[in-house]
């Protein structure tokens, strides 16, 4: 029987002494409450203090095993006590002051994100260990791919067998990256979490009277002011502001939304080279500092035992305990709950979307009027994935919105990459040019422009080229004679145009079509309307120059709450003339998994497993190597043939319903009319 331990250094000795066993060295393969000078720098700011402006101090780090060239760092954090192993809330683990200090788990979570937060590493992995002997002792390891709280996957490990060999840390890794059904579980839970705090950030703005549309620009606005800067004159990048930054001063030069207006024009000066954008971007953004009655500090109410309450809102009392100003409050939630997540949150999920599309639902109206209606991001996912859009692609987007399409062909461009050149310069150097050169959008609305450029900014993405203007009218020629469509060569293109536009907004589809590369394939999302009659002019225009390759029908509460709508994806080759002895392929997803509601969205039928299987579906059609159980590939999937018409791309209008009966349906009528003819008998019996 093994000796109870009875300090945390028991714990430390048991860690070590499997490190021994594994051949790890001390001070050169691992460390203990230290790291090499580059983690020290990474740690700075990470202690488990309140303030957490000390270094952090981790129980154990191994820094030995690569990946590609970078260091994968090992942070350990243990603790006396099995109990004492991890503490939760609601289901997730915490990350309060206490938490991490007090429990293995929790701590060793915390320093891994910390470190990812200064930028130095991507990628950790944290260990946390607690126990009370040698036969109660309990290993968590859990792969960290970002700082925000819901960036890290549980590998199911049990033990730190895999750092007995550089190829047994390979292995493990390997089977610990982020699968795709890992990749979209993060991406619904991103967008739940972001959800939350936009309802919560609604409602603080609503309180302190800023209107729907000024909302999302506020929100925009002050994550810009809160990214790092890059001074040219000492090489370096500089702190964004943080909440002390703000004084809640009444000095009109120093006043919080003066403040915050001058760092957005100091960062974006440093990432915008066009003159006409910058001042775009300004403008929407100075709805921030318009009005000094938002600087002013709010001012605390007496009860009447004389006691005064927190002056702030109810809503960020717990992260402002001086009286401020309401821009600080706002500032301070946004800065608490959005920007500190944003690396966990961000690969397809449209950020500032997600926060419009909130916010509208207070609106009365505004963005339905203007048929702005933002796709999901496990749809924009989808059609990328269906596109097959990777590293060597060109893609644009004539309806831009706030970049969602966009999003996801970079985050898919980014993975192909990243798999082909590994976390290498190489890599890095392709990744910043396909931002620089890759990727066009274009939207006509101030307000969602502003939005767009900030979602590719937060990407990195400073010189996207994002566009202000009319889709249909930046065609004209520069001096050399070509259009931006022209110079661009665009090979794929992604679509959600305003439903309110001619034809259903099947305009923009033809002329992208048309602005493409022979070849060049494109997919867009749309009423089914424009597919059955309502667009039959550029229809028949598009057939004449492109093919109609497929036509997904898609769930009919897909946009709710926010419009109500029957929607199909129309897939298109562009250059090639309609092959009308050629079939299309036709696809029922109605069935996509989820159950939307005006609260949220629910997890009704597999949805993961359904939107992995629709790719393969679009690829095989009936050949497609999915599960029998999930799919009645004859019920949901058609190859038929299109007319000229233009108003026969829908799967409905396609779907074959036998009216012949079978001999079942002879049989089943035939004891459907016995057992009427025996209930009818037992009825007289019994009278």
């Amino acid at each position: 029987m093994s000796n109870k331990w009875q300090k945390e250094n028991d714990v430390d000795d048991y860690v070590k002494g499997i490190f021994a066993s594994l051949g790890l060295v001390k001070n050169k393969d691992y460390y203990e409450k230290t790291g090499s000078p580059f983690m020290q720098e990474a740690l700075k700011g990470a202690s488990k203090t309140v303030k957490a402006t000390g270094t952090g101090l981790p129980d154990f780090i191994v820094e030995k095993y690569t990946i590609k060239g970078k260091v994968i760092p090992i942070i350990f954090e243990s603790k006396l006590g099995i109990l004492k192993f991890v503490q939760t809330k609601e289901g997730a683990i915490s990350f309060t002051q206490q938490s991490v200090s007090a429990y293995a788990l929790n701590g060793a979570l915390h320093y891994a994100r910390s470190i990812i937060s200064s930028e130095k590493y991507s990628e950790a992995i944290a260990v946390g260990v607690s126990g009370d002997d040698e036969e109660n002792v309990k290993f968590g390891v859990y792969f960290v791919f970002g700082s925000s709280s819901i960036a890290y996957k549980d590998t199911g490990l049990n033990n730190i067998n895999f750092l007995e060999s550089q190829s047994a840390f390979e292995a493990f890794y390997q089977n610990s990256k982020l699968t795709e059904s890992d990749k979209h579980i993060i991406l619904v839970k991103s967008q739940d979490l972001l959800e939350k705090h936009s309802k919560q950030l609604n409602k603080l703005m609503h309180n302190h009277n800023i209107t729907a549309p000024q909302r999302v620009l506020y929100v925009s606005g002050m994550i810009l002011a809160m990214q790092k800067v890059y001074d040219a004159k000492f090489n370096t990048l500089r702190n964004g502001l943080d909440i002390d930054s703000l004084k809640s001063s009444q000095n009109e030069s120093e006043r919080d939304g003066v403040l915050i207006l001058k760092q957005i024009e100091t960062f974006l000066r440093t990432k915008i080279i066009d003159s006409n954008k910058l001042n775009l971007m300004l403008s929407s953004f100075s709805e921030i500092a318009k009005d000094p009655d938002r600087d002013k500090i709010t001012k605390a109410h007496t009860h009447k035992q004389g006691e005064k309450s927190n002056p702030n809102d109810k809503i960020v009392a717990h992260l402002l305990q001086t009286p401020s100003s309401i821009n600080k409050q706002i500032f301070a939630y946004i800065y608490t709950h959005i920007y500190s997540e944003i690396d966990g949150i961000s690969g397809h999920l449209d950020i500032m979307g997600q926060m419009y599309s909130e916010f509208l639902k207070y609106a009365l109206g505004d963005g339905k009027e203007l048929g702005i209606v933002l796709t999901p991001p496990y749809v924009t996912k989808m059609m990328a994935q269906i596109l097959n859009i990777n590293e060597n692609d060109f893609v644009m987007d004539l309806a831009t919105g706030s970049a969602g399409f966009l999003i996801s062909a970079m985050t898919l461009m980014i993975e192909s990459i990243n798999e082909k050149h590994g976390k290498t310069r190489k890599a890095e150097d392709l990744i910043l040019n396909l931002k620089k050169t890759q990727l066009l959008g274009v939207e006509y609305n101030a307000e969602m422009f502003a939005l767009a450029s900030t979602n590719m900014i937060l990407r990195g993405d400073g010189s996207s080229q994002i566009y202000k203007a009319n889709t249909f009218e930046t065609d004209s020629k520069n001096a050399q004679g070509k259009s931006i469509y022209d110079e661009f060569k665009a090979t794929k293109l992604l679509l959600n145009p305003p439903f309110t536009w001619d034809e259903n907004g099947m305009p923009f589809i033809a002329f992208g079509l048309k602005n493409m590369q022979k070849g060049a394939l494109g997919a867009i999302i749309i009423q089914d309307s424009a597919g059955s009659g309502k667009a039959i002019l550029s229809n028949k225009e598009i057939l004449k120059n492109n093919t109609l390759l497929a036509s997904i029908k898609m769930p009919t509460d897909l946009f709710q709450p926010m419009a109500g709508v029957q929607t199909s994806i129309y897939v298109f080759e562009a250059g090639a003339p309609h092959d009308y002895e050629k079939p299309v392929k036709f696809i029922d997803f109605r069935n996509d998994g989820y159950k939307r509601t005006a609260r949220k969205l629910e997890e009704r039928d597999n949805p993961i497993k359904r939107y992995e299987d629709i790719i393969k579906i679009y690829k095989a059609g009936k050949n497609a190597k999915v599960d029998s159980s999930f799919w009645n590939l004859d019920e949901i999937y058609i190859e038929d043939f299109i007319t000229p018409s233009g108003a026969d791309w829908n799967f409905d209008q396609h779907k074959k319903v036998d009216s012949k009966p079978t001999l079942e349906d002879f049989k089943k009528c035939v004891r459907e009319y016995l057992a009427w003819e025996v209930s009818q008998i037992l009825k007289k019996d019994s009278l």
